[in-house]
């Protein structure tokens, strides 16, 4: 999937308008001039899976927003924290990929091409869903329930889920929110980002 400039702008001014119609709580407009000032909009969502092109983790983090508001959003639900779970929640990716090369054969020519890939340095290695909650707590506070949801969104792929931790199982029982955007992810990376990876 290739992505020019005016597509990732585009996806860019989408996010920066949702955000700031959804989010009205103390530290959303610092917490966003702080994102704003990161690599978030023009970084993948990952090495090589779903969205892994510029820009892919705005389109990643809007798509998610997308699948959880039109699906799960029910009588009583709040808007403002299905936008910070949706758009917020890989918000740990920000500073998270660098761009290196490799060198490939091209089958047509039989000659040996650098291209780009991918590659994690992780800066802060706090894990993934506690590092997203870690940094948007710095400027404005998340809800119980937000909390849990960003969380936990990653479900059974989580390393402390991976490792046998019942945590995950006690916050999804509590907090219907999390179930949500878990749901959310799982059907934004595998079925809406199908296909949507330049380096694969």
């Amino acid at each position: 999937m290739e992505r020019t400039s005016e597509d990732m702008e585009a996806v860019r001014e989408e996010f920066i308008s949702l955000f700031r119609d959804k989010v009205k709580r103390e530290g959303a407009e610092r917490f966003l001039n702080w994102l704003m000032g990161t690599d978030f909009f023009s970084a993948p969502a990952s090495t090589k899976f779903h969205c892994a092109c510029p820009g892919g983790l705005a389109l990643h983090s809007l798509n998610v927003y997308h699948v959880l508001r039109e699906k799960y959003f029910e009588e009583g639900d709040s808007e403002e924290s299905f936008a910070l779970c949706g758009l917020l929640h890989d918000v740990c990716k920000a500073q998270f990929y660098r761009t290196a090369t490799r060198n490939v054969k091209n089958d047509e020519t039989g000659q040996w091409e650098k291209k780009p890939f991918y590659t994690v340095e992780d800066a802060f290695p706090y894990g993934h869903g506690e590092k997203s909650v870690y940094l948007i707590e710095r400027f404005l506070r998340l809800k119980p329930a937000e909390a849990m949801a960003i969380r936990w969104h990653m479900g059974g792929f989580d390393e402390a889920a991976r490792g046998g931790s019942f945590a995950i199982s006690n916050a999804y029982d509590r907090y219907p929110l999390a179930v949500k955007v878990h749901l959310a992810d799982l059907e934004a990376t595998y079925l809406r980002e199908h296909g949507t990876s330049e380096v694969r």
